[in-house]
């Protein structure tokens, strides 16, 4: 419940202060954050090393375990800082604008001040605690948007989101040491690291990878292309990311703690996955298909025709997202029952696949080369149901059983979203009636077919009510 509330409340505030950036700022300037954001997304890896992922999933962590976490990020953050600022001239050599120098330099500071608050969290986790990490990001991104948007206001450009990026993590790094009892002792294990780093090592070599194929795309379109083309990729990645990402930590973070405590008990294992891929796709089918039949309307009632030439690349990553949401599911499946190398193998294969697909696209616009994350995502997804089926018992064929009721429902309902454009012009009038016909639809139909994961959600958000 409150990682489903943290999700929502995070892309509420996200969504308004990017509604206003966007609308203030250049593609330009999102292109010249989207181009240090390359390397912020590996280096935020590094940083981490899945160590969060491994104290989650460890059975008996100790302080000892976390002390050693923790001094190791903060270890890391600083190196990668200092080996970054001395790089600033060759990123801005790489995407020919010098502006971004300053602008990395400062950008970067976000990795030590981000390693100050992953120990606290992943013990928050563990516990199943999430609520002070609903109100630190709640609070970081309240503040840190009203700094962005005064900024951008008064004419700062790119460095707006520089220092949103900044005030952000600040606030919730300092929220999450104030309302944390935990504490590092004055302790280093090299055997402890060694320990974790076993789990660590699979999860942070799989992001790793999944992060450099997710990331070089904007690499290739910022230096190949130009920042206005990233700046457009840029947005339509961002907002695409915004429900994707929200549900895969939702599943992500919600479902490994749940996992883990069964991985000796296959039976209740079993009947928990199914249960979770059903309620995955409860979620993921309406969400990411209406978000692209509606895709266009959204984007002209928020901004206008200025960024016209995101839509249909928001509308390939939005489907795109469908499978790699899915994906996320089944590898926290996996992660679950501690099989954490099949993750690494499967995840190279994929990135054979997306090298392929680049040399493929790479010529022919940055329109193909989605084209060719969504194709490398749907084979990886296949893939990694077959695996996962095989690991955990759980057939495809299974799998696919329990996701086709949602699947058959959504289509159904678009349908009548698909029609709608045909009779009515205005966009906010066109985005307010497709929305509304496809979540009344969808509701009344799971309703009549007596859905089991509807009951559920409504069952428990009673439950609630009446407790409150």
């Amino acid at each position: 419940m409150w990682n489903t509330i943290d999700r929502i409340a995070t892309q509420i505030l996200y969504a308004i202060t990017g509604i206003v950036l966007a609308q203030v700022l250049m593609p330009e300037d999102f292109g010249l954050i989207g181009a240090v954001a390359v390397f912020s997304a590996f280096a935020n890896l590094f940083i981490d090393s899945g160590f969060s992922s491994a104290l989650i999933q460890k059975k008996h962590a100790t302080q000892t375990d976390f002390s050693t976490v923790f001094f190791f990020n903060i270890g890391v953050s600083i190196i990668l800082y200092v080996i970054l600022w001395f790089s600033a001239p060759l990123i801005a050599n790489i995407f020919h604008d010098n502006r971004l120098i300053a602008i990395s330099r400062i950008m970067f500071l976000n990795f030590i001040i981000l390693a100050l608050g992953m120990v606290q969290t992943a013990k928050l986790m563990r516990a199943m605690n999430a609520k002070p990490i609903v109100f630190a990001n709640t609070a970081g991104l309240f503040i840190s948007g009203i700094i962005a948007l005064v900024m951008a206001l008064k004419g700062f450009g790119a460095w707006a989101m520089v220092a949103q990026a900044l005030a952000l993590s600040s606030v919730k790094s300092a929220i999450l040491w104030k309302y944390t009892t935990w504490r590092p002792s004055w302790t280093f294990s090299k055997k402890a690291l060694s320990e974790i780093f076993k789990v660590g090592s699979g999860v942070m070599l799989t992001s790793l990878l999944n992060t450099l194929f997710l990331n070089i795309y904007s690499f290739i379109i910022g230096a190949r292309y130009n920042l206005k083309q990233l700046g457009y990729y840029t947005q339509a990645d961002k907002w695409s990311k915004m429900g994707i990402t929200a549900l895969g930590q939702i599943i992500g973070s919600s479902f490994l703690p749940v996992l883990s405590n069964m991985q000796d008990n296959r039976e209740r294992l079993h009947r928990t996955i199914g249960k979770m891929n059903k309620f995955t796709s409860f979620i993921v089918f309406p969400a990411y298909i209406f978000l692209i039949i509606i895709a266009e309307p959204l984007f002209r009632t928020l901004f206008g025709h200025k960024w016209d030439p995101a839509i249909l690349l928001f509308q390939l990553l939005v489907f795109r997202g469908i499978f790699t949401t899915l994906t996320v599911f089944l590898n926290n499946c996996i992660l679950g029952v501690g099989k954490v190398k099949i993750m690494f193998y499967l995840e190279i294969i994929k990135d054979l696949c997306s090298l392929a697909a680049i040399w493929i696209t790479l010529k022919m616009g940055i329109t193909a080369l989605v084209w060719g994350q969504v194709i490398v995502s749907i084979l990886h997804y296949c893939l990694m149901a077959y695996v996962s089926g095989n690991i955990l018992q759980y057939s495809v064929i299974r799998q696919i059983r329990d996701m086709i009721p949602y699947f058959a429902i959504t289509v159904l309902v678009s349908i009548p979203m698909l029609l709608l454009p045909a009779i009515i012009r205005p966009d906010w009038l066109l985005l307010i009636l497709q929305s509304a016909t496809g979540l009344l639809l969808y509701y009344i139909i799971n309703r009549k077919m007596n859905s089991r994961i509807l009951k559920d959600i409504q069952k428990y958000a009673q439950s609630k009510i009446s407790w409150r």
